[in-house]
């Protein structure tokens, strides 16, 4: 037989990458490859010593009033702590374990980099349970680990997601199992323990994945297993008070509002193009009937939610708002595409891309908080400190110092103005410094021109100190404020004694 020709050989050579991106990879390819994204989501926890959510160290301060308050006498003067078990207590449980062998600061970061890989790896659970590989729907998914309710700070949240993508795809995988019961109860219960949220996303999916192999009162009935934490809210295993819920006004607006910001991040334009990417990418697959129903139900029931619900319900914000996100992510798992390597590469590269951004924007702002922290350092133990962060309108990404006095309550016992304490809702109460000694009163939304004018803040006349955070410098400080120092973005003044004592 004559040898080929070299020419042949040499393009046979030139076009075999070609062709090896042109082939679907194999299962156990595949898999390696949606592992290796899923652990790659840890990237900004690994670069940003201080996590830069908006809400953290609001909890990590809640945190060091559960765990110290016994042991500290300016704990226990200003604070009160009731625990009740109720849907919401993810990280409030994890965190005492880890504090008995960490530094509560070491311990809060490890449980934040916990999440983003954990909810990567159900979502890699997920689709192998359904299809026995990871395709371009898990990949697209993956875009939304790092979503605006992480990026909050939503910690019970984001654990809660995590562990019901987990028991999802148990559910699917014991599908037959006689005993399948006796594991989803218990799992349910996890799952609802972390976060309501998480738990009424689970519901929604498994009811979409019974409905959709059998359109009966069955499929209504097939996910009991998983409701028998109601039986907790109804023997009252949750917040109390009508303060928990709400819609708030202009609903028509606040949805709009709240749906356009379901990928927000760092860039703006780039979040958009990024959401009508998404959504043209489901609406063009649900055309030509490339959902997977298995999942397309539960998508559709999610994002229905989005609209139903509430904005507030059991002590958390933005209840609607993570169901979009979630939707989403569970849409992206519906894609019942098989593609080709170059497709998955470009999919990933989209989510390697964002995962870059915020992994900068972490490693910067970071900075900037261990800058703000050397002011809170030279607190005294006890200080009564009123703080005002300013947060741009202007912005688009979200300011991740809007907490950052509740690093003076971790470090110096201070009582501070930006922890979540409302009366019968939160577990954490306030026993000084008046009704707007609590977040959100510490917060100063400002318009590019407008003034900032804090002469008759109230936090302050409650306190010894006063911490100002912004970009741009306040037109008028609150009375008898002597500034001690000030720098590009921070100012600390001293304030004196009212004439009455106080």
């Amino acid at each position: 037989m004559p040898d080929e020709p070299r020419s042949d050989r040499f393009v046979r050579r030139r076009l075999a990458p070609l062709a090896w991106l042109a082939r679907e990879p194999g299962a156990r390819e595949s898999l390696v490859f949606g592992l290796l994204l899923a652990f790659a989501s840890i990237a900004p926890v690994l670069v940003a010593v201080y996590p830069q959510m908006v809400d953290y160290p609001a909890h990590l301060a809640r945190f060091h009033i559960m765990l110290e308050r016994d042991n500290s006498a300016f704990l226990q003067q200003y604070y009160g702590f009731k625990w009740r078990w109720m849907g919401n207590l993810g990280a409030d449980l994890l965190i005492q374990p880890l504090a008995h062998f960490f530094p509560l600061e070491t311990a809060g970061r490890i449980i934040v980099a916990l999440i983003p890989p954990l909810t990567g790896l159900g979502i890699v659970a997920v689709e192998w349970a359904l299809r026995r590989r990871v395709g371009l729907g898990a990949i697209m998914a993956m875009m939304f680990i790092w979503s605006p309710a992480l990026l909050l700070g939503f910690l019970n949240f984001g654990l809660s997601l995590a562990a019901a993508l987990f028991v999802f795809a148990a559910w699917v995988l014991l599908e037959g199992k006689r005993w399948r019961w006796i594991v989803m109860i218990p799992a349910g219960f996890l799952v609802w323990v972390c976060h309501v949220s998480g738990w009424g996303a689970l519901g929604l999916m498994v009811f979409g994945y019974e409905w959709s192999r059998d359109k009966s009162w069955r499929a209504c009935l097939a996910p009991w297993p998983l409701a028998f934490p109601l039986i907790a809210l109804v023997f009252g295993a949750g917040t109390k008070g009508l303060a928990s819920y709400g819609y708030g006004e202009s609903v028509a607006v606040y949805k709009w509002s709240i749906w356009r910001q379901a990928m927000r991040d760092s860039i703006k334009w780039l979040d958009y193009a990024s959401m009508i990417g998404v959504l043209a990418t489901l609406a063009l697959s649900a055309a030509l009937r490339r959902i997977d129903p298995r999942l397309g139900w539960g998508t559709v029931l999610l994002l229905l939610s989005s609209l139903a619900l509430p904005r507030h319900i059991f002590a958390g914000d933005l209840v609607d708002a993570r169901m979009i996100s979630t939707g989403l992510m569970v849409g992206c798992l519906a894609l019942a595409w098989r593609a080709p390597r170059w497709v998955l590469l470009v999919a990933a590269a989209f989510f390697l891309g964002r995962l870059t951004l915020t992994t900068q924007d972490w490693q910067r702002d970071s900075r900037e908080t261990a800058h703000l922290l050397e002011t809170i350092d030279r607190l005294p133990m006890g200080a009564r400190l009123a703080t005002v962060v300013i947060t741009e309108r202007s912005w688009w990404q979200h300011n991740p110092q809007e907490h950052i006095c509740g690093y003076a309550l971790v470090r110096r016992d201070a009582l501070v103005n930006c922890n979540f304490a409302l009366p019968m809702v939160h577990m954490m109460t306030i026993n000084e410094g008046g009704r707007y000694f609590r977040d959100p009163y510490h917060r100063l939304y400002h318009r590019t021109g407008a003034t900032i004018n804090l002469l008759s803040y109230d936090p302050a006349k409650h306190a010894d100190w006063f911490w100002y955070v912004g970009v741009n410098r306040p037109d008028k400080l609150p009375l008898r404020a002597k500034v001690i120092e000030a720098d590009r973005h921070t100012l600390l003044a001293r304030l004196a004694k009212r004439p009455d004592g106080s």
